[in-house]
């Protein structure tokens, strides 16, 4: 998940619970500020009643226009004294204007007249549905809470993406690094402290990096180069061995076992020091290569090799395709496409070879898909086969990568695709 995506859900889940607890507080606030203002009114209209009653006056009507209604009911002494001086509640009442039942507010008070006599005065004035109010108030607190996570998140993300493009430009530029291939300088436009850090860290650690590339390189080119005269004189001697006298039959198997493994390395020992000097860089020189006549070339030979294995291969082309690139890199990218399809295939399977719109495409059947990230590192084998040295693959994307052009894998319907893409 990204940050700014981390960030948003993030804020959304504090908002909610913030807002929930704004909700409660704002609608028991309101309800007890009305209540209150409705304690008052029904106050004073309850002193008014009782005063008029001391008094002897004549009395308000009920429902006089002010909403207000009321009732006094003489009750004995037991009864006040087990009753609240004052309270005050919310109640259902009914209204015989409307002939129906409204909400009110009702203050209850026992009062005492000259002559000792006890009296339950009970004052109630219209007031609101509190569940419309909370309707009301839930209502408007998703229509609050949406509108501020909608501004909150575009203020968000537009801040974060303003002071986050050193991050994003590092990023991108570590995206593109490629070690041992020299790429464009990291962007170091920012001021804030903590980026600009941020930035030498990785310079640093690219620049470690391509010290011990550079070494590795030069260790295995340098091992390749001096291996080259011991090996051959080994092979020579072996040879001459086998030409110059008279060993036993044992002695015979196992001067050609140690020619055999001898070979292996020999092949080893070049492969390596082709690909120092493919990363090197010291293949400067290029002309015009027909892939597709290469191709068939190759193509006819491995089929004559592993001719033993009956492997059914298909070729098809969509037309020539003509590239400026290295005679002997091209042969090399061909060769270990079709050598690799071969050697991993097995016997009585089936190849396929195609060349079209740009792109070489070579596929031989398998049981299973290949690691994808690794099938192109030095000495991955899916499985171990004989002749195979795990490098071919590493030779096809070092090729790959001197010329920029796109490599692929991919395991379809049982086949295992590799493809070639020239811009």
């Amino acid at each position: 998940m990204k940050l700014i995506y981390r960030i948003t859900l993030r804020l959304s889940l504090v908002l909610l619970p913030l807002l929930a607890l704004w909700a409660a507080l704002f609608y028991f606030t309101m309800v007890d500020e009305i209540n209150d203002e409705a304690d008052d009114a029904l106050e004073d209209y309850s002193e008014l009643i009782i005063v008029r009653i001391l008094a002897g006056r004549e009395l308000p009507r009920p429902n006089n226009g002010s909403n207000n209604s009321y009732s006094v009911t003489p009750i004995d002494e037991a009864q006040a004294e087990s009753r609240p001086h004052i309270e005050y509640y919310d109640a259902e009442v009914y209204i015989p204007e409307k002939e129906e039942t409204e909400p009110a507010r009702i203050l209850t008070t026992i009062f005492r007249d000259g002559e000792g006599r006890y009296y339950e005065l009970k004052v109630a004035t219209p007031t609101f549905e509190k569940e419309d109010l909370l309707g009301s108030v839930l209502w408007w607190i998703v229509i609050l809470y949406c509108t501020l996570l909608l501004t909150i998140t575009g203020v968000t993300v537009w801040v974060f993406q303003r002071n986050m493009r050193p991050l994003y430009a590092l990023l991108h530029w570590l995206d593109g690094y490629t070690p041992g291939c020299k790429g464009a300088p990291l962007p170091d436009d920012t001021n804030v402290t903590e980026f600009r850090r941020l930035n030498e860290a990785a310079q640093q650690a690219m620049a470690r990096s391509e010290e011990l590339f550079e070494r590795q390189k030069q260790f295995i080119g340098n091992a390749s180069h001096e291996l080259q005269t011991p090996l051959a004189v080994l092979g020579n001697r072996i040879e001459w061995l086998l030409d110059n006298t008279a060993p036993t039959e044992t002695q015979t198997e196992e001067l050609l076992k140690i020619q055999r493994t001898l070979g292996d390395i020999v092949r080893l020992n070049k492969t390596l020091l082709l690909l120092t000097r493919i990363e090197n860089g010291q293949f400067p020189e290029s002309t015009e290569i027909e892939i597709a006549s290469m191709l068939r070339e190759q193509a006819d030979l491995y089929a004559e090799i592993y001719g033993h294995r009956n492997i059914r291969c298909r070729t098809e082309e969509s037309g020539p395709l003509t590239v400026r690139m290295n005679r002997s890199l091209a042969s090399t990218l061909v060769s270990n496409l079709l050598k690799n399809a071969y050697v991993h295939t097995p016997e009585e399977g089936r190849i396929e070879i195609s060349l079209r719109n740009r792109t070489l495409t070579v596929a031989n059947s398998g049981e299973k898909a290949l690691d994808g990230e690794r099938i192109f590192e030095r000495f991955y084998q899916g499985s171990k086969k004989e002749g195979s040295t795990g490098l071919g693959l590493s030779l096809v994307s070092a090729v790959g990568r001197y010329y920029g052009l796109h490599i692929g894998y991919a395991f379809e319907e049982g086949m295992h695709r590799f493809s070639v893409t020239w811009p």
